[in-house]
């Protein structure tokens, strides 16, 4: 049974480095979880397509080549795997991976992002909707829709795009999910706008906790996240007691680092039943609405 308590979370604004060997990513990611573990985090979020810095270590031919760089990403998965998973096991964190193309049994990229726990276990949810350029670059969507069961509570995972939707994240929260992460990539700020407006959304609509964390700045090498702009941000209902403006806390747009905040889960879990407001309880009122949650696979991670 998981008590509620207090969590911290660190979302990363993180910007995408071009480095010649996986070592040196290591590197970079022990420096950033380091840091989070310095500033007592429970959870690491990174964003999406962040793990598209991978494709540098191939060369500089194929980082530049969209096909090639999916194709790399891919193969540097085991290496990458096992280091989010010692870093994990060595800070006692959770941990988000930056998301990124993993190749399926078919042959297909999926966009798929991994959730490490302490224990070093691993749970991944794949991005369900695909955007425009997804679907050109042969990206296809996944099939399930998941919830981990964690020391920390149970969390959702909606990759950017998937957060637009509503009645995705509404079968997590039905689920029983009280924090939802979402890992974004948006080349523009209107990009990064929607996103953080479905955030804020997701966060009123469920009683939930949404945790947006974007890459930022340029990659040139890259053709896949060459331009990046966003802020992270920690969202909550806007409720007395929780946030007055249903944000928890917010970094500067394009600055990178971290931005952490502590997230009371009783108190969550209290506003959501006796809140201002009740929109989660009262969301099957509404005219065509059903059950949602039996459709989501529970993942135990303890």
């Amino acid at each position: 049974m998981t008590i509620f308590r207090t969590i911290r979370i660190s979302a990363a604004q993180y910007p995408l480095s071009q480095f010649s060997t996986l070592g040196a990513y290591r590197d970079k990611l022990a420096d950033w979880v380091s840091r989070a573990a310095a500033d007592k985090a429970d959870l690491v979020v990174f964003p999406e397509y962040g793990a598209m810095e991978y494709a540098a270590a191939a060369g500089e031919a194929a980082a530049g080549d969209l096909a090639a760089s999916l194709e790399a990403v891919a193969a540097a998965w085991p290496e990458m795997e096992a280091a989010h998973a010692e870093f994990a096991r060595m800070y006692r964190l959770h941990i988000l991976a930056a998301s990124g193309p993993t190749r399926r049994a078919d042959g297909h990229f999926v966009n798929r992002a991994r959730l490490f726990v302490p224990s070093g276990k691993c749970g991944v949810q794949d991005k369900m909707i695909m955007t425009p350029f997804e679907h050109d670059w042969g990206i296809v969507a996944g099939d399930r829709l998941r919830v981990f069961e964690t020391d920390l509570g149970r969390i959702g995972i909606a990759i950017c795009y998937d957060s637009e939707f509503p009645l995705l994240v509404r079968a997590q929260a039905e689920a029983g999910a009280d924090l939802i992460l979402i890992p974004s990539c948006t080349e523009f700020v209107s990009g990064y706008h929607r996103v953080r407006t479905a955030a804020l959304a997701r966060a009123l609509e469920n009683g939930c906790v949404t945790v947006q964390s974007p890459t930022i700045g340029e990659a040139r090498w890259s053709p896949a996240v060459d331009v990046n702009a966003g802020a992270a941000g920690i969202f909550a209902p806007s409720e007395r007691g929780l946030s007055d403006t249903g944000v928890i806390a917010e970094g500067r747009l394009d600055e990178p680092g971290f931005v952490t905040a502590s997230v009371d889960l009783a108190r969550l879990i209290h506003v959501r039943t006796n809140g201002e407001m009740r929109n989660s309880r009262d969301w099957p009122r509404q005219p065509g609405a059903v059950p949602l949650g039996a459709s989501v696979d529970v993942v135990d991670l303890r």
